[in-house]
């Protein structure tokens, strides 16, 4: 994939953009470029250097520094080669000795006010205006008295250390522009300007204010655009430059950054975004770029540790002492209580490979199908949704796709805070001219933000989105908008007739729903015309849709209205979601739903179980196994007896919490495996050390479908890769497990799914990354899937009928509580918590539009008791305009905060995914601690004194 942050740059449009081509020369050689090609870049393409300073691959051209001049025959003056086109005809010279001298004068003045600290920079070795200097020969500089430098210390600017990440010293600054180029063209955030005029322009943060009280998002753009020492990482300051680098990809969101880790011994340096990412062309947000300290944190539980009581201290002991302890609990639960009594749960965050050998322990292992993963609890409904309507458990596009299309629906995402990377592109379009649509009971940012607003903002009721859908749809079918041709022959007509039969009926028109979700019917069909106008029209959706009791039929219905439409099998349109974690579009791929073997294959197919079977030398159950709340119900009711969880917090990121812990304090053995001692770890009787991305090889698969390698960085803390700890449990139950690097577990995966056949650890460091289905026909994958067929052959068009969620409010109940995500907190908040990113966000806050807050007499910074049917939390209040009035929102970051002690244990009807985003509450002004928040307080410090 092309970079998807260059547009017709200073280094021009890469030839293979264009078909039409000229000749020219070049310092003597005949040449041929893509039209439209600037010279600097024509050049590079020649092997050619040419001298610059404010040009950069990853911003549109400038021309400002004079340094990239060339000389062109018949033409008057020096112009600048990055802003300069070739045409046809042009002899171009790069070199001769009054270029020299130019550029040479122009490098002085550079140097003459700049400090006089080079040899002891924090850039030396890695600073474009040395490499310069050095280029055009300059050695002394004779302005300033004496000949010496002008530059006035004592008078310089004050360094801005504001930001807990990177440092800004305004003395070394050349007024390039880089850093407010990249945070206007990159990020989109526009949170930096040039002030002043002449020798006093200076970079400005915000309002003339420090960096971190200012707009900024510390994504890093600017840091990485700066050619000098201006803006550099602390951690390069503290540290030095690197000895080496190794690409890997960010453990994060479903973006799958990839980054270049720059190391010293075993001390990551700096995480620098890698140009050539398939997810993010350089790139990155705060997380990614500067959140990666928790994995030498402190907190990291370095040595396996057993308990028979979860009362009893915990005990230090070897991986072979823990394992077999392990073991042997297993298999006396299963010999009391019987096969099915024990079960696992897999990580959206630990590798494909990880995953894959937990969810195969479970079914050879253990015997059963009791295997459930993260997914359950965000994504299920993508997965049930897409391959009942598509074929395929999956999105349709990759991420670059988005600057093709013309109007967007963003419907239940925050992009710009859960999937920042990606944000960006998508509001790179938005400024461009694409119309954007945001439906959401929340503003998010996109609905206003710089250069780009919402053409429509559908705040509807939480818990409406199916009737939405099926409203937008209504005015399509009745106005004639839909693609006919596309609908009858790459979907199934019979299904279509009787699909197009439900939705015309009088329940689904704009009018009906408009007092169902509380938008009006005009906007409702102003939205649905402008979608169905479009040229490209695509749909971009997150937990805000899956995450409701109708999150399936909701997902079902995206994928009907871009059917209806002809918005597939094609650049610019489609149906994508954001994925939440770093992996859990591998962790479902990988077989880790109790009713699917690798490749969503059934469990009951007698062809496929026996191919696995025959693979894995061992008998497999047909039946379906538990899913997570199965297994919880099942321990509260004490047939379920023993779980093995890797990498996940159930006890605070499932809903209902009290019940989890329950379920968890039933339980005769619990084995987690993770980096960090968790709230569920609390509840464990052995904890094996998990190892973070840094440690460990294998890969991740994103939101896009999109593969791509971690490479091991520095050695486990903890003595092992996770996949390593896995084998030796496998093992002590008997189940031997060979594997001597993870490229062999991906060996297998090829060998046994379908959609993966063509992958290898060879094939992803040729190409950098694959998209499945990865195959004979396309060995680099699919970019966009559907194209000519569907995966399922024809489009299945399935009714949407609106049910509306059993929470309802009630006088004692009149808000509904939804919640969501903030960019520089992650998830539960294990990793983020642990790093300075809780400068800005230290505690989970509850947004209440103003409105409600007045009637309850509330005011900005009070403490309010949130109470459900399920329990009751307290939490520090904001009054926003953010929300509308009858909704409240949240986040879940952090575990003091509770989110999900209020939460019901209410689901999707097909996959259980908790419908977290429709909680009915009250809010009242509370001093004291509930009663949960008092014994977790208690327990938090009970459990630190059993810990070695």
């Amino acid at each position: 994939m092309s970079c998807h942050c260059q547009s017709s740059l200073d280094l021009g449009t890469p030839a293979s953009q264009s078909s039409q081509r000229v000749s020219f020369t070049l310092d003597g050689q005949t040449l041929t470029a893509a039209a439209g090609t600037t010279i600097i870049r024509a050049a590079a393409e020649a092997g050619i250097k040419i001298p610059k300073l404010c040009a950069t691959e990853q911003l549109n051209s400038f021309g400002s520094c004079r340094l990239c001049l060339v000389q062109v025959e018949g033409r008057r003056g020096y112009p600048a080669s990055c802003t300069t086109p070739v045409e046809a005809g042009m002899k171009i010279i790069t070199q001769s000795p009054k270029l020299a001298e130019i550029r040479k004068g122009v490098m002085e003045l550079y140097i003459s006010d700049h400090p006089l600290d080079c040899l002891t920079c924090t850039a030396n070795g890695n600073c474009e205006l040395q490499d310069m200097a050095g280029v055009v020969g300059l050695r002394e500089v004779r302005y300033g008295m004496a000949g010496e430098n002008h530059f006035d210390a004592e008078h310089a600017e004050p360094k801005d250390e504001s930001n807990p990440y990177f440092t800004f010293e305004p003395s070394k600054c050349i007024v390039c522009s880089r850093c407010v180029r990249a945070c206007e063209e990159v990020q989109g955030t526009f949170a930096l300007t040039i002030g002043g005029r002449g020798f006093a322009s200076k970079v400005v943060a915000g309002a003339n204010e420090n960096f971190l009280g200012s707009e900024c998002v510390s994504c890093g753009a600017c840091v990485q655009a700066c050619p000098t020492a201006t803006l550099s990482e602390n951690t390069l300051i503290q540290l030095g430059q690197a000895e080496r680098s190794v690409t890997t990809t960010c453990a994060y969101c479903g973006v799958g950054c990839s980054f270049k880790a720059e190391v010293k011994g075993q001390q990551v340096v700096r995480m620098l975004p890698d140009k050539n990412g398939g997810a993010n062309a350089g790139h990155a947000c705060v997380k990614g770029r500067f959140a990666w300290g928790y994995a030498t944190h402190p907190d990291r539980v370095t040595q396996p540790m057993i308990r028979k009581s979860i009362h009893d201290a915990w005990q230090e002991v070897s991986w072979e002492e823990a394992v077999t302890y392990a073991a042997s609990e297993f298999k006396r639960i299963q010999a009391q209580y019987g096969r099915k009594s024990v079960g696992g749960i897999t990580s959206s965050r630990c590798s494909n490979e990880e995953t894959y050998l937990v969810q195969k322990l479970v079914r050879t292992a253990f015997g059963n199908n009791n295997v459930d993963t993260c997914a359950r609890v965000c994504h299920s409904p993508t997965g049930y949704g897409l391959k009942q309507t598509l074929g395929e458990s999956a999105g349709t596009q990759d991420f670059e796709s988005v600057l093709h299309a013309d109007v967007i629906i963003v419907m239940g995402a925050n992009p710009t805070e859960g999937h920042p990377v990606f944000g960006s592109l998508l509001k790179r379009r938005l400024r461009e001219g694409a119309k954007l649509i945001v439906i959401d009971p929340r503003e998010i940012e996109l609905v206003r933000t710089p250069h780009i607003e919402a053409s429509y903002h559908l705040a509807l009721k939480p818990g409406t989105n199916v009737a939405m859908i099926n409203a937008l749809a209504q005015v399509i079918v009745t106005e004639g908008l839909w693609d006919q041709a596309f609908v009858r022959t790459r979907c199934e007509q019979p299904a279509f007739a009787q699909w197009q039969e439900f939705i015309l009926r009088p329940e689904n028109s704009p009018e009906a729903v408009a007092e169902i979700t509380g938008v009006p019917a005009e906007a409702i069909r102003g939205a649905a015309r402008l979608y169905a106008n479009a040229p490209n029209g695509a749909i971009y959706y997150g937990l805000g849709v899956t995450e409701h009791s109708q999150g399936s039929t909701t997902v079902m219905g995206i994928a009907n209205l871009a059917m209806l439409t002809g918005n597939i099998g094609r650049a610019g349109v489609g149906v994508n979601p954001l994925r939440g974690q770093n992996n859990v579009q591998g962790s479902c791929d990988m077989g880790s739903f109790p009713h699917e073997l690798p490749g969503y294959r059934h469990v009951s197919i007698d062809a496929v179980r026996n191919e696995f079977a025959a693979y894995w030398q061992t008998e497999l159950d047909p039946e379906p196994g538990y899913r997570i709340p199965n297994m919880m119900n099942a321990a509260v009711a004490g047939s379920f007896k023993g779980m093995y969880i890797q990498g996940e917090d159930i006890a605070q990121s499932d809903p209902n919490t009290q019940h989890i812990q329950a379920a968890l304090e039933n339980l005769e053995c619990l084995v987690i495996q993770d980096i960090f001692f968790n709230e569920t770890a609390k509840y464990a009787h052995v904890f094996l050390p998990g190892a973070s991305f840094l440690e460990k090889d294998g890969t991740f698969t994103n939101a896009e479908r999109r593969i791509s390698r971690i490479r091991k960085v520095m050695e486990p803390l903890g003595g092992k890769a996770d996949w390593e700890g896995t084998i030796l449990l496998s093992n002590a139950l008997g189940v031997p497990m060979n594997y001597q690097h993870p490229s062999e577990i991906m060996a297998e995966i090829a060998a046994l799914t379908p959609s993966f056949k063509g992958v290898s650890y060879e094939k992803l460091d040729q190409f950098g990354s694959l998209q499945w289905p990865c195959n004979d026909e396309h060995p680099e994958g699919y970019k966009i899937m559907h194209t000519e067929t569907f995966t399922r052959g024809l489009g299945n068009f399935i009714l949407t009928e609106y049910v509306p969620t059993t929470e309802k409010i009630t006088q004692r109940f009149p808000l509904i509580l939804t919640t969501g995500r903030i960019l520089s907190q992650y998830n539960v908040g294990a990793q983020t918590r642990r790093t300075k990113n809780v400068v800005w966000h230290a505690e989970d806050k509850l947004e209440i539009h103003l409105q409600d807050a007045e009637d309850r007499g509330i005011n900005d910074g009070d403490w309010v008791l949130i109470s459900s049917r399920a329990g009751e939390t307290r939490m520090r209040v904001e009054i926003s305009n953010r929300v509308q009035p009858g909704v409240v929102y949240t986040t879940f970051h952090f575990p003091e905060s509770g989110a999900n002690v209020v939460t019901t244990d209410n689901s999707d009807w097909a996959t259980n995914c908790p419908e977290y985003k429709v909680t009915a509450v009250q809010v009242a002004r509370c001093e004291e601690l509930p009663v949960w928040q008092q014994e977790f307080a208690q327990m938090e410090v009970e459990q630190q004194a059993l810990l070695p």
